[in-house]
């Protein structure tokens, strides 16, 4: 299945780059879980669509995605990363980071430790993939976390009279819902 994003490099980056303008610094295992959160919700949100082409196993610290684990375990690794990303994408990892972003790395381990998919990939064993169908499942469900609905909300912008209206990216050839 494709990918929106080319690599998980580059939502690692994304979410590394926002820690460092807030002046916050962003664990790895921290990073792991709102990776984790990202393509979970992504998934959800968008019909199944992968956010990036990751494969996250369970972890007995948490899910993680190994190779950024690896990458990221001393520092911002030196690698060329795509810093523009879609405007659809940057603004959902945008809300992401909005939502989840504060939370401490606890809260985030739990809380996606806490989810069916996760736990059905540890009884699978240690490391152990986390099924991209099972993540969907687990976050449309929202049993131990955020519904989609509140953490994946559309931009909402007013006209000059005040009426709210929904922004979304046009595409030529295609009428607007009535």
């Amino acid at each position: 299945m494709p990918a929106d994003v080319p690599n998980a490099f580059d939502v690692a980056f994304f979410f590394a780059d926002m820690a460092l303008a807030e002046n916050e610094y962003l664990q790895p295992q921290k990073l792991q879980g709102l990776m984790f959160l990202a393509q979970s919700y992504y998934v959800a949100a968008f019909k199944g669509r992968k956010l990036m082409p990751a494969v996250f196993v369970a972890d007995e610290r948490g899910p993680l995605e190994p190779n950024v684990y690896m990458a990221f375990s001393k520092g911002r690794p030196d690698i060329d990363a795509d810093l523009f990303l879609p405007h659809e994408v940057e603004s959902f990892l945008d809300g992401i980071w909005r939502r989840f972003g504060h939370y401490s790395t606890d809260k985030i381990m739990t809380m996606s430790k806490e989810t069916t998919a996760f736990k059905h990939a540890r009884k699978r064993g240690n490391r152990a993939e986390i099924d991209l169908g099972e993540m969907q499942l687990s976050f449309i469900r929202a049993d131990k976390t955020p519904g989609v609905e509140t953490v994946v909300k559309p931009k909402l912008h007013r006209t000059q009279s005040g009426k709210a209206v929904t922004v979304r990216s046009w595409v030529p050839g295609t009428k607007s819902p009535s």
